[in-house]
């Protein structure tokens, strides 16, 4: 039996794996932070409770990350310090996000974040590594999905150029 065989979790971590799990704890972190920031700024019902499960998600991924970093001997960056609840009323108006701003922002973290889990896939030789950011990866694109949706119902997305008319081909 080699390094490599029998339990994953009784495996040593690469440092592909140490990184991507430091950097995805510390992420999320920064995440909780931002998102419990455009809870106060945000006023639409729907994008407070995607944010609330934005938060969620961020939260279990550090319990989880944080978990393996310790059990490795390596010691992940602390918490942020939990934001105070605002009124919208109470933050001036042209310091405040608005709520179209805040799911453009929300989206493009969720799609960078797929990116970050799926390289971490990639790299993993631990399977219980590959497995966890895969399980990050599935949820993401469900609260990605989660996203798109609201922000084509509530007209906020702005679509990239769209290629309605297609040129006509010239045969030679």
């Amino acid at each position: 039996m080699g390094i490599l065989s029998g339990n994953p979790k009784d495996e040593p971590l690469h440092y592909g794996e140490i990184f991507s799990c430091w950097q995805a704890s510390t992420v999320a972190k920064g995440a909780v932070s931002c998102y419990q920031a455009y809870l106060n700024h945000s006023g639409d019902k729907e994008l407070k409770k995607i944010l609330d499960d934005l938060i969620d998600q961020a939260k279990l991924e550090i319990k989880e990350l944080d978990k393996i970093l310790v059990e490795n001997g390596l010691a992940p960056i602390p918490a942020f310090p939990e934001r105070p609840s605002v009124k919208l009323e109470d933050i001036p108006v042209g310091a405040r996000f608005n709520d179209p701003e805040i799911s453009a922002i929300i989206a493009a973290d969720t799609s960078l974040g797929l990116v970050a889990c799926s390289q971490a896939m990639g790299q993993a030789i631990r399977e219980d590594i590959g497995a966890l950011f895969a399980k990050y990866h599935i949820t993401k694109t469900a609260l990605g999905l989660k996203i798109l949706e609201m922000s084509k119902e509530k007209g906020w997305l702005i679509p990239p150029p769209l290629q309605i008319k297609r040129p006509e081909t010239v045969n030679a």
